[in-house]
């Protein structure tokens, strides 16, 4: 009687091995071997990852998964250094806030027979928690499958293995939405934040809650908000239009017209 052999686990390249870049690895650990190049990061086992090793961009491209959980503004830099050493097949996977121009940047920059999934984690480091026993299980994320069949797969995967609610959509479409839902949400934070010391103590809920928000945020990369503001096509217009309404509601309150007629924010 023969004794099956158990299948070998998944190879997995991380470029970046940032805040978001470690949250990966934590989670992905319990079903591949993952090979992690970081600038900073020395050669050897990589800390409190014992299935990592840190490797250089040539070894990481040899995996037949390479994830890239690098800054939106270099991305370009690492697709043009990763391109030259991946294998027919692969498949590339970005982890960026906005994902137009990333998707724009690995069409152009990978060989035709390299295939690729745009993503973004509608979460962070601070969202899905730090801790042991901190999953993903009902956590979003944003899918759009660009070039290849293995996307496909890859989303079940994580659907079914991690327990994310997976979001099929397209660059364009995700940009559209998160200039609101995220380009909104960082400048309310960035704005509180720059108001602080705020009260903490008489407090409202509803202040405890928008608090909690800001907190969620406050200790993102520079370049993330750079990435959600700058980068997605759609987040100016968003941003103005906050603006002109808040003007409008100042001007409001200023002439005291507020309970003399109508809601001037009104539709």
């Amino acid at each position: 009687m023969s004794v099956p052999h158990p299948s070998p686990r998944l190879s997995i390249g991380l470029v970046g091995f940032g805040a978001f870049g470690r949250l990966i690895a934590r989670h992905l650990a319990p079903y591949a071997t993952l090979t992690i190049h970081d600038p900073y990061l020395p050669a050897g086992r990589v800390p409190a990852e014992p299935t990592a090793v840190a490797g250089d961009l040539r070894s990481v491209a040899a995996c037949p998964v390479v994830i890239l959980a690098t800054p939106v503004a270099s991305l370009a830099e690492v697709v043009q250094a990763l391109a030259p050493h991946l294998r027919p097949g692969t498949l590339v996977v970005d982890v960026g806030s906005v994902k137009a121009g990333p998707a724009a940047i690995l069409r152009a920059g990978l060989p035709a027979e390299i295939e690729i999934l745009a993503t973004h984690p509608l979460f962070g480091p601070q969202s899905a928690g730090n801790g042991a026993g901190h999953g993903l299980r009902g956590l979003k994320i944003a899918v759009c499958p660009i070039r290849g069949r293995r996307p496909l797969r890859a989303a079940a995967f994580l659907r079914r293995g991690l327990g994310l609610d997976v979001i099929l959509t397209t660059p364009e479409a995700h940009d559209r939405a998160m200039a609101s839902v995220q380009g909104l949400t960082h400048l309310i934070a960035k704005v509180l934040v720059a108001m602080e010391p705020l009260p903490t103590r008489m407090t409202t809920r509803s202040f405890d809650l928008l608090m909690q928000a800001v907190d969620m945020v406050r200790h993102d990369a520079p370049d993330v908000f750079h990435a959600i503001e700058r980068a997605n096509p759609h987040a100016a217009e968003v941003r103005q239009r906050f603006f002109a309404l808040a003007q409008q509601l100042d001007a409001a309150l200023s002439a005291e017209t507020l309970d003399a007629g109508p809601d001037p924010l009104a539709s």
